[in-house]
C-alpha cells in the first residue's frame, strides 16, 4: 500500500490528541494502544522514504587517484 502525506498527517493528529481510532479515506481503523499507533506511524515513515527503490540515507564514498597535485 502506498501511503500519503495526508495519511502521516492523521495518524500524527490521533496520536496528539491521545484516541486511538484513525480514519483513512473511506476506512476507519481502531488501535490496540498508543504503543501500536507509534508502530504503525513508523510503518508508515518507512515506507515513504522508500518509495521509489530511493531512500533518504544515502552512503558516499570517495576515493582518490594521484597524488593529490592534480599532476
Amino acid at each position: 500500500m502506498a501511503f500519503t502525506q495526508t495519511d502521516l498527517d492523521a495518524i500524527n493528529a490521533v496520536i496528539a490528541s491521545g484516541q486511538l481510532t484513525v480514519r483513512f479515506a473511506d476506512r476507519q481503523v481502531t488501535y490496540q494502544n498508543t504503543e501500536a499507533l507509534l508502530r504503525a506511524r513508523q510503518l508508515i515513515l518507512d515506507e515513504m522514504n522508500s518509495v521509489g527503490g530511493t531512500s533518504r540515507r544515502r552512503i558516499v564514498r570517495l576515493s582518490q587517484t594521484g597524488n593529490g597535485y592534480g599532476c
